[in-house]
């Protein structure tokens, strides 16, 4: 689950650090803006980011999703929904309890309400967490449509962005807004990787290439089209092309090798940042050691990536290792004692 192993693919990790970055940056900036009542300079950054930020965590996902489709189903769901929902538990759990006395000390019905809010969060997504809660879904539902033709399929994902669908639940509206970059990265992902090797064989043309993308999202964010029908499908699928352009050429660069833990590394941020960026946050909006809200927005990034990579280097050798490693108890395919030898 967090540690690099053989046969990785490097600029595969660094494209999970922007992922990973940008999540936790825009958690960050926007919680620290509504707790100071104004904006920051990060929030440009925040802006900039979003059409590509999402679609390009889910493009990342699908990419080596072709490995595992065609095994059983048993072993499938073992690692593709058990795994996922095991961790959306515990966690939703650890920040629920968290939150708890708040929930009940602000609710006329007390814990009742606790125990409400944590029992809806099987039904709506909680908080940050709705990525993996939505990821399960999207490995099933690939599964079953294995047999469509995949034009069709990706044309049905791009019709589902494209409409205005509002449902306020966030699981519908999240799969219809996301699915189709998840299945590119499943049925597009030989013509990414050839994408990536040919980047890398021009570089001088990649960073020409970037430049242009940042001008043409830049434009269509800030003048207020990013989100419009079939520009957002647009700005995705380049941002996340964008993204492969740049992880690419960072990993052929000495300077970024250490960010390739991050990497490697992006679902325990993903899992734990929260810890980090409100324990800092509230620090730094108390104690008023620096007033830019935009500084103290990347100081609550920062603390919110460190602090989750701390944590998890904290437990990695203790009892509480199961906060980032799925235990045998939690497995469809559990190991098996080796068989009992006779005595020589």
């Amino acid at each position: 689950m967090s540690a690099p192993h053989a046969g990785r693919v490097d600029w595969v990790d660094y494209a999970k650090v922007f992922c990973i970055v940008m999540v936790v940056m825009m958690h960050s900036t926007l919680g620290v803006e509504a707790a100071a009542g104004r904006e920051g300079w990060m929030h440009a950054w925040v802006a900039f980011a979003k059409p590509f930020r999402m679609p390009d965590f889910f493009l990342i996902s699908g990419l080596f999703l072709a490995r595992v489709i065609d095994r059983d189903w048993r072993t499938y769901i073992d690692r593709k929904v058990v795994h996922f929902a095991y961790f959306y538990i515990l966690w939703m759990t650890i920040q629920i309890g968290v939150k708890a006395p708040g929930i009940a000390a602000e609710a006329a019905n007390g814990w009742m309400e606790v125990v409400r809010f944590y029992l809806m969060a099987f039904v709506e997504p909680f908080g940050t967490l709705w990525f993996i809660y939505l990821l399960p879904v999207f490995f099933v539902v690939t599964k079953l449509t294995r047999t469509v033709p995949p034009l069709a399929i990706f044309l049905i994902g791009a019709a589902l962005e494209i409409a205005p669908i509002h449902t306020g639940w966030t699981a519908i509206d999240e799969f219809a807004e996301r699915f189709v970059y998840f299945y590119a990265g499943y049925w597009l992902a030989p013509h990414i990787f050839r994408f990536a090797e040919e980047m890398l064989a021009r570089p001088l043309g990649a960073v020409v290439a970037l430049a242009l993308w940042g001008i043409i999202n830049g434009i269509l964010v800030f003048k207020g089209y990013g989100d419009l029908p079939f520009i957002s499908l647009g700005l995705g699928l380049l941002g996340a092309g964008a993204v492969v352009t740049a992880a690419t050429l960072m990993a052929q660069s000495n300077w970024s090798s250490p960010l390739r833990h991050l990497g490697a590394n992006s679902i325990v941020v993903y899992l734990a940042f929260f810890f980090g960026m409100a324990a800092s946050r509230v620090v730094l909006l108390k104690t008023g050691i620096i007033t830019d809200i935009g500084a103290v927005s990347l100081l609550v990034t920062i603390a919110g990536v460190a602090g989750a990579l701390v944590l998890h280097w904290m437990v990695r050798n203790t009892p509480f290792r199961f906060l980032f490693v799925r235990p045998e108890w939690a497995k469809l395919e559990r190991k098996r004692a080796p068989a009992l030898q006779p005595a020589e």
